[in-house]
């Protein structure tokens, strides 16, 4: 028989919601009716005890449902700890589990909790922190003109919102070869995420090294890197250098030694960093526009 689980706290849960609503003390007080002060107590003192129609009306406002039951033999806890249920596992009658605030257990210079629904970050350069418009990123710390936060957060809700889109991407993202529908000595790699949704794209083809220099080397192969395309939004998280490593396991299994490119400043860039290496030909790039007919 399982033991029973302590009280539930309430702060800590109101906290959690507000940040998966993005929503501010002042924002969920009037959206829930409730005075600010009351919240504000709510969430700061571990032993408050509010009305169940105070804290009802709070996590309605916040998008959630207040509910109330026990675990069923056919919904173990997958920790072993009742009541540890995982989000959205399908189950009927199951209770979605919010994450906690990650910066919950941190407190300000006045030794107050940060703001739920932001994301605090640690100021480690004067790039971490956007009211460092007087500096440059790369003046050391010693010599900094004016005193910087130990830690920041972002007011801006479309940056905000942006941030945790990239964070939930980096962390869901697949990645596979392409097979289907692709012509013999070209390869396909795709970065997708879990709805289907294409994020990245390499393409590659196998050329001959006999042709290219008009001599038998014995069939010696090498692949043409036709371009590496990631979705703007998601750039620099890593997805075309996962995309590149794909290709080189894949080269490996095949016994293929050379990848050849060709890319511009940024591009060249990007490959030098996943270890090419800038070659001495210096070819030509040429362009041919078609010119129009004109209609007689």
């Amino acid at each position: 028989m399982a033991e029973p689980t302590g009280p539930i706290e309430v702060g800590a849960a109101l906290r959690a919601l507000r940040r998966q609503a993005d929503l501010s003390q002042r924002e969920l007080a009037r959206r829930s009716g409730v005075p600010k002060s009351t919240l504000a107590r709510i969430e700061a003192d571990p032993g408050a005890d509010p009305k169940l129609r105070t804290v009802e009306r709070l996590v309605r406002a916040a998008g959630g449902e207040l509910a109330v039951g026990v675990r069923t033999a056919d919904q173990p806890s997958t920790s072993g700890k009742p009541g540890d249920g995982e989000p959205g596992d399908g189950e009927p009658g199951a209770v979605a589990v919010l994450p906690s605030v990650p910066h919950d257990g941190r407190r300000d210079e006045g030794g107050r909790r940060y703001p739920a629904h932001l994301d605090v970050r640690e100021v480690r350069t004067l790039k971490d922190w956007p009211g460092a418009w007087w500096g440059h990123w790369y003046v050391p710390p010693e010599q900094w003109p004016v005193r910087v936060p130990e830690r920041t957060y972002d007011l801006h809700r479309g940056r905000r919102d942006e941030r945790r889109v990239r964070e939930r991407a980096r962390a869901a993202v697949g990645f596979r070869r392409v097979t289907e529908g692709v012509p013999d000595g070209c390869w396909r790699f795709v970065a997708q995420l879990p709805g289907g949704e294409l994020v990245g794209e390499l393409r590659a083809h196998e050329r001959s090294e006999d042709l290219l220099l008009g001599e038998d080397l014995g069939d010696r192969r090498e692949m043409v890197l036709d371009g590496v395309l990631v979705a703007p939004q998601l750039r620099f998280l890593g997805i075309g250098r996962r995309l590149l490593q794909l290709l080189g396991e894949g080269l490996a299994g095949a016994g293929i030694q050379t990848v050849r490119a060709v890319a511009d400043i940024g591009g060249a860039d990007f490959l030098i960093a996943c270890g090419y290496q800038v070659e001495a030909s210096r070819p030509t790039a040429l362009r041919f526009d078609r010119r129009p007919t004109s209609g007689g």
